[in-house]
């Protein structure tokens, strides 16, 4: 495993994080669950991220529990606030009251006094920004959250959140964007102002759902079990992938990676990490042996001829688009 400074913070990530982001969290996911975190721990993974919403907050309790015993300053522990975890007006959005009684359901549930980062889960319209970074400071100012960071917002949103965080003296030091070989809107406005004001990324969905593995194959249908076959939200968050042009373009990247000495999983995820404003990428995993072949991604370096053969092969099947927004079923 390598590692690197979560922005320009002290704050030290493993390059790859084991994303626990449960969906349905029945008893057989939940062991499947288990079983991958320590197959992270033994593949050197210190870095482990979820949200209170994942599962309906089972997922933080999952894995609370599969790190039980495991020494808390030897691993980083992220969760996420803004979802609805209850049926109450209250019980959602980046509001004081929400924020509060937030972080301390997800501290009973993980099984600790504090959590490593913090981070809003998106940008909350409804509330002033002023009163979730004062939220957020209460939170880091009390020993709850070391560092505070947020996910899908857009360069302005950053920029004016980091502002405040500033004149409040809390750590602003992360955003969590989907980022992939198909998916490259941080790249126009996120990424620059980000690596102005010392924000890392840490990436989710490296691998886009699932594509990228070359799985999928034009013409075919999905394979039986995979999440294109899932009709509980799984389906509807890889169905902008799913057509014949992005599946057929994402075969010619076999005998790219197959050259590379690499899985097309590892090579997507190699990839995110050619950015240096990566901090981190996050992988799921619903077998052991998936993250232990997917960290193998860790160090790799791809070089500029291999980068540009993949751009040449993706072409007009890459959305770039910064105004485009992330729809409703994509949300992590």
């Amino acid at each position: 495993m390598e590692f690197r400074h979560l922005g320009r913070s002290g704050l030290i990530v493993s390059e790859i994080a084991y994303g626990n982001w449960l969906t349905h969290g029945s008893q057989v996911e939940a062991d499947a669950a288990t079983a991958c975190v320590q197959a992270a721990l033994d593949a050197g993974i210190t870095t482990f991220d979820t949200a209170d919403v994942y599962a309906g907050t089972r997922a933080e309790s999952v894995l609370g529990d599969a790190l039980e015993g495991v020494r808390r300053e030897s691993y980083e522990l992220f969760t996420k606030v803004y979802w609805p975890t209850g049926s109450g007006k209250n019980d959602r959005g980046l509001s004081r009251k929400h924020i509060h009684e937030s972080i301390n359901g997800s501290l009973k549930r993980l099984r600790t006094d504090h959590v490593d980062l913090y981070q809003a889960h998106r940008y909350d319209h409804a509330t002033p920004l002023e009163e979730t970074m004062e939220a957020f400071a209460d939170v880091v100012h009390s020993g709850k959250a070391h560092y505070i960071g947020v996910s899908e917002w857009t360069a302005g949103q950053i920029r004016a959140g980091h502002a405040l965080a500033r004149e409040l003296r809390i750590p602003f030091v992360s955003n969590q964007p989907q980022y992939s070989m198909l998916w490259r809107i941080i790249e126009a406005e996120v990424v620059p102002t980000c690596e102005e004001l010392g924000i890392g990324q840490v990436v989710w969905s490296p691998i886009a759902q699932g594509v990228l593995t070359g799985k999928y194959k034009p013409g075919q249908a999905p394979p039986a079990g995979s999440r294109a076959t899932d009709e509980k939200g799984g389906a509807d968050m890889i169905s902008r992938f799913m057509t014949d042009d992005v599946l057929s373009r994402v075969q010619q990247l076999v005998p790219l990676a197959q050259d590379a000495g690499l899985t097309m999983a590892q090579l997507a995820i190699a990839w995110v990490l050619q950015n240096p404003n990566v901090s981190s990428a996050i992988i799921g995993a619903s077998r052991p042996e998936q993250v232990t072949e997917n960290v193998k991604a860790a160090g790799v370096k791809l070089d500029d001829d291999l980068l540009k053969k993949i751009d040449d092969v993706l072409g007009d099947v890459v959305v770039r688009d910064p105004a485009k927004t992330v729809s409703p079923a994509e949300r992590p």
